[in-house]
């Protein structure tokens, strides 16, 4: 089992749960997070005064999946967040140990 961790732009959020869907993910934890990267921040105008943001509004995905469906999960997550444009985001995938359903108990791929 893996847990992938992906960090998109918040407007593409909506493209993404249905790419992932098509891709036969049945549930995901969904976090609004702040950070930056090479990005850097950016600079916003209001009420007249430049302001800097250094830490920018970005969307955390965590997905626990069967190793094998893995590589079919980046693939739709690229396709439905990118935009060619610096701050598309990152994919991050870890080896997840073992899962638990608290109400059933099963354990693993029942799990998930």
């Amino acid at each position: 089992m893996k847990m992938i961790c992906a960090i998109i732009k918040p407007f593409k959020l909506d493209d993404v749960r249905t790419a992932l869907a098509t891709a036969g993910v049945h549930g995901m934890t969904v976090t609004e997070v702040k950070g930056f990267g090479r990005q850097k921040g950016h600079t916003e105008l209001y009420r007249g005064a430049e302001y800097s943001v250094d830490f920018v509004p970005k969307i955390k995905l965590e997905i626990a999946a069967a190793s094998e469906q893995v590589e079919e999960i980046i693939d739709a997550i690229i396709a439905a967040a990118y935009t060619g444009k610096i701050g598309d985001g990152k994919i991050f995938v870890y080896a997840l140990q073992q899962a638990v359903r608290l109400r059933t108990g099963e354990r693993d791929l029942e799990a998930i």
